[in-house]
């Protein structure tokens, strides 16, 4: 009995140090920020998506578009997030990327943000489609993207 528990022991540990080198990403939602950076007006989920499709009906209260991603997986310094936005403006199709370092958060989910805001945004025009990556090392290590990617 004892041999089988320092097995299931091990086993885990192993499973757990595995799996420790991985990283994925857990959801991806772009926002659409006001002239003050606000997404909501309140804090709810109704009030915030309601707010949403107000700012998309109303293109010039829009400053900027903020991804805020949740990520899982080990930290490490040269892990990085890339934020490529697909966009439609004048009947063109046009392609923005972004990247932020990811900064260490709790410890078992993390968030990071990142801003397309300024020119980078105003030359996006109408979002199509999305892809966030995580980067370590210059190798892709995770991935999501939109339906229409």
């Amino acid at each position: 009995m004892r041999w089988v528990k320092l097995v299931l022991v091990v086993s885990f540990l192993a499973a757990v140090a595995g799996r420790a080198e991985t990283a994925r990403i857990v959801k991806a939602l772009p926002h659409y920020l006001d002239q003050k950076g606000r997404y909501a007006l309140k804090p709810s989920l109704y009030e915030r998506d309601a707010y949403q499709a107000y700012l998309r009906g109303h293109r010039a209260l829009v400053s900027a578009m903020r991804f805020d991603v949740q990520w899982k997986g080990s930290h490490s310094p040269d892990l990085t997030l890339r934020v490529e936005a697909r966009g439609n403006k004048d009947g063109e199709t046009r392609q923005v990327t972004a990247e932020a370092p990811v900064k260490k958060g709790g410890p078992f989910e993390r968030w990071t943000s990142v801003t397309l805001e300024g020119e980078t945004y105003r030359g996006l025009g109408q979002l199509t489609a999305w892809r966030v990556s995580l980067w370590r090392g210059g190798k892709q290590v995770a991935e999501q993207k939109s339906y229409l990617w």
